[in-house]
């Protein structure tokens, strides 16, 4: 596995809330753009809590939507790449970011698609 990255998620979505998401994707990804998702559900919604398990899951990419300026700073001081402010589908996202093609502040798939 060469890339790991991790999104809160709200259903199907990107959460709009970093610190609010009770859920996450964590994703493995391939060189060859093969993935596979891992879904971890949180014991409390706490954007700490979910700094932490981006550090000690070795995480290298955080897509997320709206995000409060010390976070995103953090995990950018730790070098973890930060998309921000992305909207939609996560799954969605994924394939983007894998294809080069994911940006901060994209809408991404149709909402609600699986």
């Amino acid at each position: 596995m060469s890339r790991k990255i991790l999104i809160p998620l709200y259903g199907h979505e990107v959460a709009p809330r970093f610190d609010l998401a009770s859920e996450a994707a964590i994703v493995s990804a391939d060189h060859d753009g093969t993935w596979e998702k891992k879904i971890v559900v949180l014991a409390q919604v706490s954007a700490e809590k979910l700094c932490h398990m981006i550090l000690t899951k070795d995480v290298d990419t955080v897509i997320c939507g709206g995000i409060e300026d010390q976070y995103y700073q953090y995990l950018n001081w730790k070098r973890i790449r930060v998309y921000d402010s992305v909207i939609g589908s996560w799954k969605q996202g994924v394939e983007q970011l894998l294809k080069n093609k994911l940006y901060p502040g994209a809408i991404v798939g149709q909402q609600g698609e699986n």
